[in-house]
């Protein structure tokens, strides 16, 4: 019997071919569903208490560990683990400690989206010992290709790096036609051009994206941003660049959409480029009329007296009752984060003092990001957070309070790993509490902060 633990996009469809190829399927996902013909589990434990094979595909290294750890109490030796997710070498090797020695580990990552997983057609890129190799051989050609890579990490090893050299080559072509654009390039001219260098394998595959927007999500880019954090943690590479690139993309409430959407979201980030450009352009020039003339005392004078008029005016505006501003209370509703509701604002600022509203993991369509992935919910969350502290000139280093609600604190180590990642010097007053519920289902994590402005540190 073989169990399967992980339903999503790419699991659905890769355990129904285990059912449809003869398979008795054993099923468990943390939101109960199954392919036709397969057995449901209530636990990881019960899934895997009869099974002589354990695949797993779920979305981190966080939540493989996490599955793998309830399933401990119903593995029986002699049992082979086959991880099939993207989580790199690093965190096999931590499996390999977790699991019991009599207990065997195979590394099977794979190439390929849904729509593969679903006919079959994946690359499946394998690592372990030749004897646990031999015994899942005929069971992972059901899925596609098996490419054997070498011994325990090997597959992870492998995937981590082909995914550090396609995801930022899609991103970098993303960049590229923003930027051209922006400059008066005609994009269907630029894909023409492209098509016919070593490029063009991926500018015909990505074309319909570019033209007509992405489709379903076959890839998500929360997913590439991820397998990007695991090829290149740190900076300074052009895989880092790009993750980078897709974790702005996920925290404006793309991280669920197809790693496509990045196209369109730096197409409408360089517009907004060029059209900041041209009004500090057009803004410098008039400046220099006021002043009268291009001369430099002149236009730092012209410069100075603005400024006093601007003092004079906004004194007058508060004595005059614009409420908000006669208070010292101003609303901060930043356009790099997805819109709030219209009930709320994201931050107010007061008496030196920004004080940023509750952050939830949900898109720019109100969708719940990273469904019971404490993990990801907690990356959308900081990133947000990180987002409207920039925006105000800020960062992590200027909160001096931090409030979490959580609605399970057992998880609270799964949060406090991805804080750790944002929050990196002495730590802030902090409060965490865990709450029933959210309000909306499938919300795990809500954080609020209050932060210093620069102008009063």
């Amino acid at each position: 019997m073989i169990a399967f633990l992980g339903l999503g996009r790419m699991g659905a469809p890769m355990a129904g071919r285990l059912v449809a190829a003869g398979y008795k399927v054993t099923v468990w996902n943390r939101t109960p569903r199954a392919p036709e013909g397969a057995t449901v589990a209530a636990s990881p434990a019960a899934a895997v208490a009869e099974a002589e094979l354990v695949i797993t595909m779920l979305s981190d290294p966080e939540a493989v560990r996490r599955v793998l750890t309830e399933a401990l109490p119903g593995l029986r030796p002699g049992t082979l683990v086959v991880e099939m997710s993207t989580i790199g070498p690093e965190a096999v090797a931590g499996l390999r400690e977790l699991l019991p020695a009599k207990v065997g580990l195979v590394d099977a990552p794979v190439l390929g989206s849904v729509e593969p997983a679903r006919d079959g057609t994946l690359t499946v890129l394998a690592g372990g010992a030749p004897e646990d190799l031999a015994r899942c051989r005929e069971v992972l050609k059901v899925f596609g290709r098996v490419r054997e890579a070498g011994g325990p990490g090997a597959g992870a090893a492998l995937k981590v790096a082909v995914m550090s050299a396609l995801v930022p080559a899609q991103v970098l072509l993303a960049e590229t036609l923003a930027r051209a654009e922006a400059g008066g390039v005609d994009a269907g001219a630029l894909l023409d051009v492209l098509g016919g260098t070593p490029l063009g394998g991926l500018v015909e595959r990505v074309r319909p994206a570019v033209e007509n927007g992405p489709p379903g999500t076959r890839y998500a880019l929360g997913l590439a941003a991820k397998d990007l954090t695991l090829a290149s943690p740190g900076a300074g590479t052009i895989a880092a660049a790009a993750r980078d690139r897709l974790l702005e993309a996920a925290a404006a409430g793309l991280g669920g959409a197809d790693l496509t959407a990045v196209f369109g979201h730096l197409r409408a980030a360089g517009r907004t480029e060029v059209g900041a450009a041209g009004r500090a352009d057009a803004a410098g020039h008039a400046g220099n009329r006021t002043a009268g003339g291009t001369d430099g005392d002149q236009v730092d004078g012209g410069s100075a007296g603005g400024a006093d008029a601007a003092g004079r005016a906004e004194e007058r505006a508060g004595t005059a009752g614009e409420p908000a501003r006669s208070r010292g209370v101003a609303k901060v509703n930043p356009a790099s984060v997805p819109a709030t509701n219209g009930r709320y604002s994201h931050a107010t600022k007061a008496a030196g003092l920004l004080f940023v509203s509750g952050q939830v993991a949900l898109d720019g369509e109100g969708r719940v990001v990273g469904e019971d992935d404490m993990t990801r919910q907690s990356e959308h969350v900081m990133e947000l957070l990180a987002r409207i502290l920039a925006d105000q000139g800020c960062t992590f280093d200027d909160v001096t309070h931090i409030r979490t609600h959580l609605t399970d604190m057992s998880r609270l180590l799964e949060y406090a790993a991805v804080r750790g990642r944002y929050i990196t010097g002495e730590p802030p007053a902090s409060t965490t509490v865990e709450v029933s519920r959210l309000f909306q289902p499938g919300l795990l994590i809500e954080v609020e902060v209050i932060a210093a402005l620069p102008a009063e540190r």
